[in-house]
Order: C-alpha cells, then structure tokens, then sequence
C-alpha cells in the first residue's frame, strides 16, 4: 500500500502540470510550449533521481529513502505554487523529475522484497497502476477544484493553478504512514547484518566482493532492461500521448467526452495491469507481456479507426487495458532480474532511462501527423511496431517467475 500510494501520488504532482499548461502560460504571458519545457524537463532528469536515491536505498535502507523521497517531491510541489517567473518553475520541475525518478525503484524493492513470491504477479501489477491512479486523481481535481464547482446550491471557488499546486504537495502525509506502519525490508536487513558481521573487506564500502561479482555479471542484464524499457515506453507514450490530441482535432470530440474517454481507459489501465500481473503468475512474465502485446495489435480498428465516440471509446478502454496489462508485469520482472545490492537502483534506473529515450515520442507523432494529414495510421504505425518490438525483447529475455530475492 505504501509503494502504491507513493507512485499514485507521485504521478498525481506529475500530471498537475499537464493540466494547468495554459493557465500557467497565461500568466507568464508566455506560449504553451514553452510551459511544456517543464514536462521534458522532469522526464530528462528523472533517471539522476533513480540513481541518487536508489543508491542511497541500496545503502542505508529502502524505508527510510523511501519517506526523504516522498518528502522530497511533495515540498517541491509547493514550492512550485510560488514560482515568481517561469524560470524559476522549470528550474523546480527539474528537481521535481529527480525526487519522481527516485520513487518508484525504491518503493519497487522494498514491497518485493517483503511481500510472498507467490503474489507478486497481481502485486506487481498494483503497484504499476498506481501511474494510472495519479492520472485519474489529477484529472478529477482539475475538474472539482481549479474553477470551483456547485455543492447544494453554494457555489465553491476555485483555486487555480497556484492552488493546484498547494494541493499536489499533499503526499508528505504519506510519510506518517511509512513511518508507523511500514517495517524495513527483510532482504535488506539480513544483508545490512552480513556487512555489521565484517564480511566486507573494505570498510565503507556496502558491496562484498561476491555483490560485486554479481553486479559485473548483471550489467548485460541491466542493458536489457533499458532496451526492454524502452519499448515499454514507446508503447505507454505512443498509445497516450497523442490521442487526445487525435479525438479533440481529427475525431471532433467534445473536451468533455475527451476528459470522458481519458477517465474511462484510465480504469482501464488499472484493471489490465492487475488481471496480466495476475495471469503472470501462471504464464509467467515473458508469455503475460507477449501476449498482452500482441492483443493490443487486434484493438486498432476500434481504437484509431472508430467512427464514433462510443466506438473509439471502447477502443481505448480496450488498448489501454493491454498496454498496461503488459506493464503490470514490469515491477516484479524487474526486481527478480536485479541483484539484491543494486535491486533499488538497477530497476528504477532502467525504468527512467528507457523514459528518457522515449521522451521525444509525442513530438515525433505530432508531425508525422501534421506531415501526412493522417492520425489513425500514425497510431496504427507506431502500435504495431512497438508491439512486436515488445513481443520480441520479452521473448529474448530469461524468465524469473518465482525467483528468491535473498539469492541474488
């Protein structure tokens, strides 16, 4: 429940933003583009948060990072509330990206290092939705509380965007209950133990010389994960990023239908990631996100060749819940495939870099678009080529189903 929230909470300040671009650009008497900048900028600089703060988990303990962590992005929430210029804001955006980027590898180790094996699978897939969660809870407080809304007849006044921002610094709480209800990771504390029995040789240094070994053997691995991760991306980023853009401009949707339509796949995402993390556990990891993948390439006809709201809808609803299926995989195959020494690290590491690379995703759709005049067949395109992409990396990996998180 804490890795979950935390990683709800997390994509809740994330999405704030996205959604007061313009009131920000207005008041900045600046063009929307240029508030963007912000969101590129949490993405560049989230892979420098994994690595900081999950090598500070990997050393002094998952709970502990996981709460200065937490703390971290919700005072740099607020603090964006009181940016005098947007210099300043995307300057805070930037540190934002590096408190988001250290969230989910450490929150990641310390609920799989803790929780029975036997459940990872529908875990995992939780704790991935919990991206999906933010976006729906950003969503609703954009809708209730930046202009206001009628309550029994008394009208409640908005808050803004400066507002919205006060309100996205609400995660600290969580803290509270890290504190009082959270133990510390087992794995951790039996390795903590060996290194206070003086089985390192190096004073200081956390690594034995068998972690060690094990690190350098991983490192293959690791590039895997940032391939494999990358495609996970391009298939979240490429399916979402554009398509509201698609039913606003190419579909002629209304923005509440749109808003609508993005709630909807949004409980669709959630209910994918858990039913595949589930099926996880039976199938094991590879077969759950090939097959999840490959479904996706059936929904296209609804999904970007739909004549009507209901029809893209359901085709949306429909992509999302394999697109995300796929990804409820993505927390329990990554920390079986890292090592206990670097399990905070390597995962979220490889999560933010396969962002990174990916970062340009929506940009690219958005002119091939302008350039060929044809929405569907961008989002046909790029969901058939990132499917079997995925499909393809999955199917080289190893299987880890089941694997003892003590023994690596």
């Amino acid at each position: 429940m804490a890795a979950f929230l935390g990683w709800t909470l997390d994509s809740l300040d994330f999405f704030i933003l996205t959604f007061c671009v313009s009131a920000i650009a207005a008041e900045f008497n600046t063009k929307v583009s240029a508030v963007m900048s912000g969101v590129v900028l949490t993405q560049f600089f989230r892979p420098l948060g994994a690595l900081f703060f999950g090598m500070l988990a990997d050393r002094y303990g998952r709970r502990p990072v996981l709460m200065i962590n937490i703390v971290s992005f919700s005072i740099i929430e607020l603090a964006c509330a009181f940016a005098p210029s947007l210099n300043m804001l995307l300057l805070l955006r930037a540190l934002f990206g590096i408190a988001m980027g250290g969230e989910w590898g450490v929150g990641a180790a310390l609920a799989f290092e803790t929780l029975p094996k036997e459940g990872r699978g529908t875990f995992s897939g939780i704790l991935q939705e919990g991206y999906a969660m933010g976006s729906i809870l950003a969503s609703a407080a954009f809708a209730l509380f930046f202009k206001g809304f009628q309550l029994f007849g008394l009208h409640v006044p908005g808050i803004g965007w400066r507002g919205m921002f006060i309100l996205g610094a609400a995660p600290a709480f969580l803290v509270f209950y890290v504190q009082a209800r959270v133990p510390e990771s087992p794995v951790w504390l039996a390795g903590a133990a060996n290194r206070a029995a003086g089985r390192s040789r190096v004073a200081g240094n956390s690594a034995t010389p068998k972690s060690s070994g094990q690190i350098l053997a991983f490192l293959p691995t690791f590039l895997f994960l940032i391939l494999l991760m990358t495609a996970f991306m391009s298939f979240s980023h490429g399916t979402q990023d554009l398509y509201p853009t698609f039913l606003t401009t190419y579909a002629k949707l209304t923005p509440f239908t749109v808003g609508t339509i993005g709630v909807l796949y949004g409980f669709g995402s959630i209910a994918g990631g858990i039913v595949f993390g589930t099926l996880s556990e039976r199938w094991g990891r590879k077969r759950a996100i090939v097959t999840a993948a490959l479904l996706a390439i059936l929904v296209i006809p609804l999904y970007a060749y739909g004549h009507s709201a209901i029809t893209l809808g359901v085709g949306a609803v429909l992509m999302q819940f394999m697109v995300q299926g796929a990804w409820g995989v993505v927390p329990a195959y990554l920390t079986e495939l890292s090592p206990a020494p670097v399990r905070a690290t390597a995962p979220g590491l490889a999560y933010q870099l396969g962002g990174l690379v990916t970062s340009w995703n929506g940009k690219a759709q958005a002119l091939a678009a302008e350039r060929w005049h044809n929405y569907p067949a961008v989002l046909a395109i790029t969901v058939i080529v990132v499917a079997l992409s995925l499909a393809a990396l999955a199917l080289a990996g190893r299987e880890a189903k089941g694997q003892d998180m003590a023994a690596i």
